[in-house]
């Protein structure tokens, strides 16, 4: 287990509950895990609940090609 991980929670900001924690969007997501990647975070929390799929939809947008890079 690593022993550093980055929440995507706020990715989306959609819904009720999430909004009120933030909107983070596809472009500074994007710099956000970059800035992981390059300081070595390899462990990403998402789940289907945060902003109704946002979240994960947005992540995987961030992470598309990571592993070419």
């Amino acid at each position: 287990m690593p022993v550093l991980g980055f929440g995507a929670g706020t990715f989306g900001g959609q819904g009720p509950l999430f909004s009120a924690w933030g909107d983070t969007g596809v472009a500074q997501a994007q710099r956000m895990i970059d800035l992981c990647l390059e300081a070595g975070v390899n462990l990403f929390d998402t789940a289907d609940v945060y902003s109704d799929g946002a979240s994960e939809e947005i992540l995987g947008q961030a992470l598309q090609g990571a592993a070419s890079r």
